[in-house]
C-alpha cells in the first residue's frame, strides 16, 4: 500500500494457500500473529469465532465489506493499523469500513 509502506501484507496466494479451507488459513495467521484481512464474509467469521470456542489463538479478522467503496475502506483500514496495535484483536471480528 502506498500510504502504508512498511506495512507487512501477505497474501495468501503468495504463500502457497490459495484455494484452501477457512479453519486452515486461520490457522496459519494463529501460527504466525498475523491479523487475516479478507473479503469472505460468508464462512471466515464463523470459523474464526469457532476457534476462540474451542480455546485456540485467532489473531483477528478484519472483515472488507467488498461493495464498500475503495477510499472509504483505505480510510479506515488505515486507521485500524494506525491507531491500535495487533494484540488488541487477539479473538476479535472487525468489519471495515467503519459505518
Amino acid at each position: 500500500m502506498r500510504r502504508l509502506p512498511k506495512l507487512d501484507l501477505v497474501r495468501v496466494q503468495d504463500i502457497g494457500l490459495m484455494h484452501t479451507d477457512d479453519p486452515v488459513i486461520l490457522e496459519w495467521a494463529a501460527n504466525e500473529g498475523r491479523i487475516l484481512l479478507t473479503h469472505d464474509i460468508a464462512t471466515v467469521t464463523m470459523y474464526a469465532y469457532e476457534r476462540v470456542n474451542q480455546g485456540l489463538p485467532m489473531t483477528g479478522v478484519v472483515e472488507v465489506i467488498a461493495t464498500a467503496p475503495i477510499g472509504k475502506i483505505l480510510d479506515d483500514l488505515e486507521l485500524f493499523i494506525c491507531c491500535s496495535e495487533p494484540e488488541e484483536y487477539e479473538g476479535q471480528v472487525l468489519f471495515i469500513p467503519f459505518s
